[in-house]
């Protein structure tokens, strides 16, 4: 397939039509309602990139820019620091560009950098226009990191994820499938109480767990962010609906030829439950990487702490350098963005499979 061939094809899907060759009212409707979702959706988060490398002069302008503009300055001699250029409309209609010396309540004492010498105009504040061009702050980027342990907390941070989704898989795994391919008393049972624990609100049992984990000394340990919350319900009850479709038949054959217990659960029930196994540690992903309120109270040493607890602790201590704390928001979104990326093709199929329709 052809450059043309596949530049038609992706045109043709996107400008696809119910009937005939024109759009209809129905079409215009659906077209309007999918790109306003793609606004209020990606909206935010582009505004976010973008903002991120915006001067912090240009966080407080209004009305606010979409794009990253920074003022444009001449370096005059005579002068200690680079002065602004505007574009000053003057009294006969003429504009002239010319840089600012200083500013006095509605007023602005300006000269033309051509001719430094000259003396300088005075011209109100309505008269000028600033003369800025796109331009990507990327000191914002150094400068936090500079300033902001970041390396430190993403070890942490990649640390607790990683293992904590690690032994959420193989926990919730090994519940699945013996709820789904053993046969005992009490199995349906065990699993409505499973399920009903998801009716349980999170900050019901956030003193508890703590008292636990305090008694077992995990504190201050990254240990007491990765165990508690390792068996998830909504894992189990995944893991078991997508269990169900395999068929039984493998297992009893496995059975047969001398298989055990372990190497039909690690040979044959996990690799076929790859997609659900792949939906489950998105989900465990995004919630480690995401989660806030239960390392802020399990870790209190600045060198334990997670992105998204030092991310707080940082904009406390930086005074509200709203310029670094959005460069540091867009880093701690890039690895759960990649992770995403490469595992959301396993979304639809794993799913579709679970019954969470």
């Amino acid at each position: 397939m052809n450059t043309l061939e596949k530049r038609t094809g992706v045109i043709g899907f996107l400008t696809r039509r119910r009937s005939g060759k024109r759009f209809d009212i129905s079409d215009i409707i659906t077209y309007a309602y999918l790109i306003a979702g793609v606004v209020v959706m990606f909206g935010p988060v582009l505004w976010l990139v973008m903002s991120s490398f915006k001067p912090l002069s240009g966080l407080y302008e209004f009305p606010p820019s979409f794009l990253p503009y920074k003022q444009e300055t001449v370096t005059l001699a005579g002068y200690d620091k680079p002065l602004d250029l505007y574009d000053v409309k003057m009294a006969d209609g003429s504009v002239r560009r010319l840089a600012q010396i200083s500013q006095v309540g509605i007023g602005a004492r300006m000269i033309d950098p051509a001719t430094p010498k000259d003396d300088p105009i005075d011209i109100k504040l309505d008269q000028r226009t600033p003369v800025r061009s796109i331009y990507f702050e990327w000191d914002n980027y150094v400068g936090a990191v500079e300033k902001f342990p970041f390396l430190t907390y993403l070890q942490n941070s990649v640390i607790v994820t990683v293992v904590a989704t690690l032994v959420t898989l193989l926990i919730n795994s090994m519940a699945a499938y013996a709820l789904s391919k053993y046969e005992f008393r009490g199995r349906d049972a065990i699993f409505l109480i499973i399920i009903s624990t998801l009716m349980v609100p999170v900050s019901v049992i956030l003193i508890p767990a703590f008292l636990v984990i305090a008694k077992v000394g995990w504190t201050n340990n990254l240990w007491g962010l990765i165990i508690p919350g390792a068996a998830t319900p909504t894992g189990v009850f995944l893991l078991r609906q997508y269990m169900l479709t395999i068929p039984d038949d493998l297992i009893q054959s496995a059975r047969i030829d001398g298989a055990g217990e372990w190497r039909i659960y690690s040979q044959i029930i996990l690799p076929l439950a790859g997609p659900a196994l792949a939906v489950l540690a998105i989900f465990s992903v995004m919630w480690r990487w995401n989660d806030f309120l239960w390392p802020l109270i399990v870790v209190s040493k600045s060198e334990l702490f997670t992105l998204q607890v030092g991310l707080n602790a940082f904009q406390g201590e930086l005074n509200q350098q709203w310029n670094y704390i959005l460069a540091m928001t867009v880093l701690t979104l890039l690895p759960i963005t990649i992770v995403f990326a490469f595992l959301e093709k396993y979304i639809t199929s794993g799913i579709a499979t679970t019954g969470m329709k």
